[in-house]
């Protein structure tokens, strides 16, 4: 199993000045010590708008500041919102490749769409048009990382002409493509679609091998199309995180900014929302009053946790055991939410590389052997029946004509 860290970079209110900087820093901070630790994958989100939840609107300025402070550690959207309305897909492709090359090939590439009228109705995407929109974009990106040049396109949400789209990625024929997921149905277009499911949902280990069946059938079947020129089949999901040797304080410290996430999260789809002036915080401690005290005198009486992600390394052996038998191949962490500290982040990271991630990488290679042999004939059968845009010839290149003559030649004699 693979384990990933995880960022939305929440900030609740009330803040001060200088909590802005403090987060983005720490959080760099963080993924430069997963990386020491042995992590494989630092995600990173695209929200806009979407206050006390995600101050990560630029997502490819804070990858390329952690590529440039790593080593090892994957460089992950998850996701890059990839409707031509947020970013030009010409624009993601050269995104892509230029952090590509610039972490020695280390990155790999979520797609999303968006969830929230703050997101959608701002950038003026209609909500029953969304997933369309944004495979057509993914597709075509990949498109452009593969083609010299790009032939060119008419589509639904964008058109260009042919152009030469650069640079091109250290990966070939580019980063794996990965899909967000929320539910049943998003993990079935994931696997007809042939790329990874990063499932941001937090399931019971039953449900997880239901995902997790559901996906690998498909990726077997012939529902299978691969979107890129390439398949990545891979089923990731994001867990929350909060460790320590003393049960009852892993749960004081985790469990209240892990529910505030998803308290957060369901209040910006589901409620009215006032652009900067949410107070989410405040409305989260007073309707959760004392559940945290409660949690942990029920943990202590019972002798373990079922937090899924938050305890002790013991709990958190049995929550990865768990996940693993159910066919999940990466676990990722939720660990920077509400207002959890730098200093608990970090001693979390240390603990888990130190107590736990080791039982469950020891036999990785030959774990991921046995399943790259099983899935070899599902996958060059999906890529046989994607339908790949051809290259177009030299001669078949559209001229792109020049708007002005030049008078007198670079280097020539001007006549008399």
């Amino acid at each position: 199993m693979r384990f990933g860290v995880f960022y939305e970079l929440q900030l609740p209110r009330p803040r001060a000045q200088g909590d802005e900087h403090r987060l983005f820093k720490d959080a760099l901070e963080q993924v430069s010590l997963a990386d020491r630790l042995g992590f494989d994958y630092a995600w990173e989100v695209e929200h806009h708008f979407l206050d006390e939840y995600s101050h990560s609107s630029a997502p490819e300025v804070f990858l390329a500041a952690a590529a440039a402070r790593t080593k090892n550690i994957r460089i992950a959207h998850g996701i890059r919102q990839v409707i031509p309305n947020y970013n030009h897909p010409a624009r993601t492709a050269e995104g892509l490749a230029t952090l590509d090359l610039i972490s020695d090939g280390r990155v790999d590439f979520g797609i999303g769409e968006g969830a929230t009228r703050l997101e959608l109705g701002a950038f003026g995407i209609p909500a029953k048009r969304k997933r369309a929109l944004a495979l057509e974009a993914a597709e075509q990106i990949c498109n452009m990382m593969v083609l010299t040049p790009y032939p060119g396109f008419e589509g639904e949400g964008f058109s260009m002409p042919c152009r030469n789209v650069l640079p091109k990625p250290l990966q070939q024929p580019h980063p794996p493509v990965w899909m967000a997921c929320t539910n049943r149905d998003t993990i079935k277009v994931a696997a007809q679609n042939g790329v990874g499911a990063l499932a941001f949902a937090f399931l019971d280990p039953e449900e997880a091998r239901n995902w997790s069946t559901n996906y690998y059938d498909i990726i077997k079947s012939e529902q299978c199309v691969p979107l890129g020129w390439t398949v990545n089949a891979n089923l990731a999901m994001v867990s929350a995180f909060s460790m320590h040797e003393d049960r009852a304080e892993a749960i004081r410290r985790g469990q209240d900014n892990f529910e505030f996430f998803r308290y957060s999260q369901q209040k910006l789809v589901a409620e009215d929302f006032v652009p900067g002036y949410s107070n989410m915080w405040g409305e989260f401690l007073e309707k959760r009053g004392d559940a945290s005290d409660r949690l942990i005198q029920a943990a202590l009486a019972r002798g373990e946790y079922d937090g899924a992600g938050i305890g002790t390394p013991e709990d958190m052996r049995r929550h990865l055991a768990n996940m693993q038998d159910a066919g999940v191949d990466q676990v990722v962490f939720l660990q920077q939410a509400g207002r959890n500290t730098h200093a608990n982040i970090c001693e979390s990271l240390q603990l888990f590389a130190d107590t736990v991630m080791p039982q469950f990488t020891a036999d990785l290679a030959e774990r991921e052997a046995r399943k790259q042999a099983e899935l070899a004939p599902y996958i060059e059968a999906a890529l046989a029946r994607k339908q790949r845009m051809a290259p177009l010839a030299e001669k078949d290149v559209p001229v792109v004509k020049a708007a002005v003559r030049a008078a007198t030649p670079y280097g020539a004699k001007q006549a008399r």
